[in-house]
């Protein structure tokens, strides 16, 4: 076979992510909702975390789209918390506290992913 037959080689990035394991995600944003489901009792607090999850849960539907699957899901996970952090930092008024950006991401994915195409409980 000379260099110019064959099969053309995909051309891989240097510095490209593995993909994320989706169960070990799926564990991670379960966590999550259950932790912001802990938090109803503080009815102030809890309604800030909502909202905080609408924030999120909106750009996931600007990155990831309608369609999609977990793994789509899961690999948009690997790099949620910068963007999330300036989101949700951008979106507090200035006399809030700090977002609790861990529990509401995470809470964010696991409603989001009931929408992937092959979604199973």
């Amino acid at each position: 076979m000379s260099a110019g037959s064959g099969p053309k080689a995909r051309a891989v990035p240097l510095y490209s992510q593995p993909p994320v394991d989706v169960e070990l995600a799926r564990q991670q944003w379960e966590e999550g909702n259950r932790r912001l489901e802990q938090g109803r009792g503080d009815r102030d607090a809890y309604r800030r975390l909502l909202s905080d999850v609408d924030v999120v849960t909106g750009e996931l539907r600007r990155r990831v789209g309608q369609t999609f699957t977990l793994q789509e899901l899961a690999d948009a996970y690997a790099g949620a918390d910068d963007w999330s952090r300036a989101l949700l930092e951008d979106a507090r008024p200035e006399d809030a506290g700090p977002p609790d950006v861990s529990r509401a991401m995470d809470a964010a994915f696991h409603v989001y992913a009931r929408g992937a195409t092959d979604y199973r409980p």
